[in-house]
């Protein structure tokens, strides 16, 4: 099978079961997410080995994987995620390295990369709190909002692609990513404002009751699309530091998780950010 045959066959199961995790959301949508967080940390430490580095794979993998269930557990009145647990956590990495890695197993880089690949992977539970925003009343608005920083980056990439075939010339990064141009970081940041103008009015109003001024949605569509290219240049920085072209084969076709959703580890928690301040509720 070929490799464009791989990735249209992901496709077609892929997104009709991701808005229905979405928008079923609660445990459904916790536990996808912790499996997406523990797959990610477990390939950033992959990635890290390569580099001569010795993470605390099992207890990184772990923790990822608890993020979005705390999360959901914090929705729930179970847990209360706090900065006091996330020192804890830190401290009992690096109270562990002492008996599992001692002064010639690089303790200190091994507690940074696996607190760093925590935090990364763990990113995607944003997507939690987005589903079950204060404004999104019901499962077809908490989706609809959900879906729309994921419809930027879409747009971003496929702006990107073909204004980069079009017009690119200029170099973005060549050292980080080779085919990126100066053209198709500008055709992805334009086709993301349209799509967010477009959505907010076919979409995320009618039947969300939700919008975005038109101010709003053009600097919405700016900065995701901004962090979408950032966040794929990240972890291009990342594969290029340890000599991988793929973070893993998981996805077939479509190489690892941190491939696929390396844009939206970036994107996810700013739109979450952004949106606390710019979203408006339509009275209905």
């Amino acid at each position: 099978m070929s490799e464009l045959a791989r990735r249209i066959i992901f496709a077609v199961i892929a997104a009709p079961a991701s808005v229905a995790v979405v928008y079923f959301g609660d445990w459904a949508l916790a536990i996808v997410l912790s499996m997406l967080a523990a797959t990610g940390a477990w390939e950033l430490m992959r990635m890290a080995r390569e580099t001569g580095a010795f993470p605390l794979e099992p207890a990184g993998i772990a923790i990822a994987a608890l993020v979005p269930i705390a999360v959901h557990g914090q929705r729930l009145g179970i847990y209360t995620f706090s900065l006091t647990a996330v020192v804890t956590g830190c401290l009992v990495l690096l109270a562990s390295s002492v008996w599992l890695r001692g002064p010639s197993g690089r303790p200190l880089s091994s507690v940074a990369i696996t607190a760093f690949a925590i935090l990364y992977a763990g990113l995607i539970a944003y997507a939690y709190p987005l589903r079950y925003h204060p404004y999104a009343v019901g499962a077809g608005a908490g989706t609809a909002l959900v879906f729309l920083p994921i419809f930027l980056t879409w747009a971003t990439d496929i702006g990107a692609y073909a204004f980069g075939r079009a017009f690119g010339k200029t170099k973005l990064m060549p050292t980080v990513s080779p085919g990126k141009t100066v053209a198709g970081a500008v055709g992805g940041l334009g086709l993301a404002v349209i799509i967010c103008l477009l959505y907010v009015r076919l979409i995320l109003m009618p039947f969300a009751q939700l919008g975005l001024t038109i101010q709003g949605a053009v600097l919405f569509g700016i900065i995701v699309s901004l962090a979408a290219q950032t966040g794929d240049l990240a972890e291009s920085l990342l594969k290029r530091e340890a000599g991988v072209k793929d973070s893993s084969r998981i996805i077939p076709g479509h190489g690892g998780i941190l491939d696929r959703f390396d844009s939206l580890l970036f994107v996810l928690p700013i739109a979450y950010l952004l949106l606390g301040r710019l979203l408006l509720p339509i009275p209905r």
